[in-house]
């Protein structure tokens, strides 16, 4: 009977730290954003015209080194 009211005080006590980080976790902003993340996928990145000009160094290197 004793093992059944530790394991009740040692879940509450996890449950407290669930709900602790929880509440942190709202007060710091961490789901405001909520749009985002759902369409970051379709967001273009932007390629620095810098690494543009090497790949096109470098693959017109490439092409006369195997011929």
């Amino acid at each position: 009977m004793s093992v059944i009211v530790i394991l009740i005080i040692i879940g509450i006590i996890v449950a407290g730290g669930f709900l602790a980080a929880f509440i942190w976790a709202v007060k710091s902003g961490q789901y405001d954003d909520t749009y985002s993340p759902a369409v970051r996928m379709l967001f273009d990145d932007s390629k620095p015209i810098e690494n543009e000009k090497t790949n096109t160094n470098s693959n017109k290197d490439s092409k006369s080194k195997t011929n």
